[in-house]
């Protein structure tokens, strides 16, 4: 028998039927909350730039595929059911290749290298963190 064995016994023994319930209720919330807070809306444009610099702004309601110059040669954006990604880079590495599909208001993918990003927009933004 482990030596802690017998203090969580005495402790799960005194846990009441209301005890657990709201241990039960306290993590519903929990996750209820960090759903609803930390989730971005779905996004309705997409902003591309190139430079640093927008290069155009586009829906994301109509599928289409843009090029996008940059200083390695041109980038392959897909806008395709309400989503989009970068297709095809000329970078090294591919980073923003393999990041994939966005789909919710304020994910992006950046190609340094080329200096080319896409970022989605819309009512709100889906943060990873909060800074001041």
């Amino acid at each position: 028998m482990n030596s802690h064995e017998p203090i969580r016994v005495a402790i799960l023994s005194h846990l009441k039927v209301g005890d657990w319930l709201t241990l039960l209720l306290g993590g519903v919330c929990v996750v209820l909350l960090t759903l609803k807070l930390w989730s971005g809306d779905l996004a309705d444009k997409a902003v591309i730039r190139s430079g640093g610099k927008i290069f155009c702004e586009v829906p994301l309601s109509r599928d289409q595929q843009i090029e996008v110059p940059g200083p390695l040669g041109a980038s392959v954006i897909r806008i395709q059911q309400r989503k989009a990604r970068i297709v095809s880079d000329p970078s090294p590495r591919q980073y923003c290749v393999r990041q994939g599909w966005l789909q919710q208001a304020g994910e992006i993918a950046i190609c340094l290298p080329n200096q080319v990003s896409v970022e989605l927009t819309g009512s709100r933004k889906k943060y990873d963190s909060l800074n001041y």
